[in-house]
């Protein structure tokens, strides 16, 4: 190989080395990382036992039988947005309280009253909040 062949090599070396790191630097820039989730507050009203939680939920069969029920009538309702699909629901007694964030006052009614729909339900507390638009 000649002095000019192994320049013309090292040149197009240099600027193919070049080109990867300003497009790996273009795709950096541009690329907007979404805001982490800070759910801190929630957490630490979760945690001291004042609320109720997944963790209460009851493991008779009637309970886990409200609360499938539900689950189902919720899933079933194709109106619904995913976040009023992933509303928590926990029974234990016949009580049944609903939490979680969903897009408008019609989808929590709406939950509110599918529950109050199933059999064995004694009461409904209805925690469901609305989430901010984005």
């Amino acid at each position: 190989m000649t002095i000019g062949n192994a320049r013309f090599c090292l040149a197009l070396f240099l600027l193919a080395l070049f080109c990867a790191c300003s497009s790996e630097e273009k795709t950096a820039e541009n690329t907007i990382a979404p805001p982490a989730a800070d759910n801190t507050d929630r957490n630490e009203r979760d945690s001291s036992g004042s609320t109720t939680t997944p963790v209460d939920q009851a493991e008779n069969e009637t309970d886990l039988g409200i609360t499938a029920k539900i689950r189902q009538a919720i899933v079933d309702d194709k109106a619904l947005s995913v976040n009023a699909e992933n509303v928590k629901i926990i029974t234990n007694g016949g009580v049944v309280v609903l939490r979680g964030p969903v897009k408008s006052d019609q989808e929590k009614a709406a939950i509110e009253a599918k529950a109050k729909e199933v059999a064995g339900v004694t009461r409904v507390e209805n925690q469901i909040e609305i989430a901010p638009a984005k």
